[in-house]
C-alpha cells in the first residue's frame, strides 16, 4: 500500500498528479474501506498529526479528516486561523496581518506531519484565486505535505470521492462513460468554482465523455477548461461545453451533477453580485427533475452537498434509487484516507 514516489508530495490540485498516481490514491482508498468494513485495524498513520486551518465551516471536510485520522492512528488537530489570524495579501506577498504565513507553515511543520487548508469566497474577498496562492504560500515554506481541503479553485478532495464513488456504481473502468457537470439553480450566488472545476478535471483525466452544461454567463475558468481538454485528448475521452438546458445535455448521460457556482471573473476582476443574482434568477428552469431524469441512460445523481432543495434538485430525485449522494459523502472519508497514506506514510 505504501509509495515513497508519493511521500511528501502537497496534495493542492490534480493537475500536479499523473493518472497513474491518482489511480495509486484511489486503489488504496477502495483497499482502506474493505478494512474499514471488516473492522481491520489499518494504522498507517500511527502517531501522525494533520494540522486542518478552516476558514470556512464545514460539516463533511472537517468530519472525514478527523474521523480518517483516527482510524489511521493519528489525530487532526483542528484550528480556526480566523479567530486568531486574518490572511492577507501585502504586495506581491502573501502574508497574516499579525503572523506571515512563513512563520505559521514553518512552525506547524515542526509540529505535525502534514497541514490541510480551507480557504475561498467571504474570507478572501471573492477574489478568484487568493485562496489558492494562500494555499501554495504555505507549501512552498512547509517541509510537510499541505493538503487542500477546498480553495476558489480546485477541490481535489472531492473529485478523489466523486471518481471513488462513479468507480463503486459504474466499474473500475470508467472510459468512455457520460458524464454531465451541470449549472443548476440556486437562491444563493455565493457559490465558487472549485467543485465543477476539479470534477470536469477528474473525470477527463479517468478517460470520461464531460459535458459541461450552464447557461451563458457562467463560465469556468479558460485555463482549467484547457486543461480538461488536453486530459480528454490524453486519456482517450471527449470534453464538451454547451449551453442547453438539461433536457437535451442529460441525454444518454450515466452520471448527472447538477449544481450551482457563481458568475466570476477568472481574470483578476472584481465579483460583481448584483450581475450574478441576475443571471441565476434568469435561469430558474435550470432544476434536476425526476423527468430530466428519465432522459438519462438511468444516470446516476450526484452532488457534493449540501445541496438546495426545490432549487437545484427535487426531492423525488435527490432522495430517489438512482441518487448516490450519501455514499459520494461517506466516500470523502475512504478517499482522503487512501491520499493521506501515500503522501504522509
Amino acid at each position: 500500500m505504501s509509495n515513497t514516489t508519493l511521500r511528501g508530495r502537497d496534495f493542492i490540485t490534480w493537475l500536479d498528479f499523473s493518472r497513474d498516481e491518482i489511480e495509486a490514491m484511489l486503489d488504496t482508498a477502495h483497499d482502506l474501506k474493505k478494512k474499514f468494513i471488516r473492522r481491520e485495524p489499518h494504522k498507517v498513520l500511527d502517531g501522525q498529526t494533520l494540522h486542518m486551518m478552516f476558514y470556512n465551516s464545514s460539516l463533511r471536510t472537517r468530519n472525514s479528516f478527523e474521523a480518517g485520522m483516527t482510524q489511521m492512528g493519528g489525530h487532526a488537530h483542528f484550528l480556526q486561523p480566523g479567530a486568531v489570524y486574518t490572511p492577507a495579501l501585502k504586495g506581491d506577498e502573501v502574508a497574516y496581518s499579525t503572523e506571515r504565513i512563513s512563520d505559521v507553515a514553518r512552525v506547524l511543520a515542526e509540529m505535525g506531519d502534514a497541514i490541510a487548508i480551507r480557504i475561498y469566497g467571504k474570507p478572501t474577498g471573492w477574489e478568484y484565486g487568493k485562496g489558492d496562492r494562500i494555499i501554495r504560500e504555505f507549501a512552498k515554506w512547509s517541509k510537510v505535505p499541505v493538503i487542500n481541503m477546498e480553495d476558489d479553485i480546485y477541490h481535489p478532495c472531492q473529485a478523489l470521492a466523486d471518481v471513488m464513488t462513479m468507480q463503486e456504481k459504474l466499474g473500475s473502468n470508467l472510459q468512455g462513460k457520460k458524464f454531465v457537470m451541470s449549472w443548476a439553480y440556486s437562491g444563493s450566488v455565493a457559490k465558487p468554482l472549485a467543485v465543477p472545476q476539479s470534477a470536469v478535471l477528474s473525470a477527463a483525466m479517468m478517460g470520461m465523455d464531460v459535458t459541461l452544461a450552464h447557461p451563458e454567463g457562467l463560465d469556468l475558468d479558460p485555463r482549467i477548461l484547457q486543461a480538461t481538454k488536453d486530459l480528454a485528448k490524453k486519456n482517450g475521452g471527449a470534453f464538451t461545453i454547451t449551453h442547453d438546458n438539461m433536457d437535451k445535455t442529460f441525454q444518454d448521460a450515466h452520471v448527472v451533477y447538477p449544481k450551482a457556482w457563481t458568475s466570476q471573473p477568472t481574470d483578476g476582476g472584481a465579483w460583481d453580485e448584483a450581475k450574478a443574482k441576475a443571471i441565476f434568477e434568469a435561469n430558474k428552469d435550470w432544476i434536476c427533475t425526476q423527468d430530466k431524469m428519465e432522459l438519462t441512460n438511468d444516470a446516476y445523481y450526484m452532488h457534493c452537498l449540501p445541496a438546495d432543495r426545490d432549487m437545484e434538485v427535487t426531492d423525488e430525485v435527490i432522495d430517489g434509487p438512482n441518487s448516490i449522494i450519501i455514499e459520494e459523502a461517506a466516500n470523502r472519508l475512504h478517499a482522503q484516507k487512501g491520499m493521506m497514506a501515500l503522501i504522509m506514510a
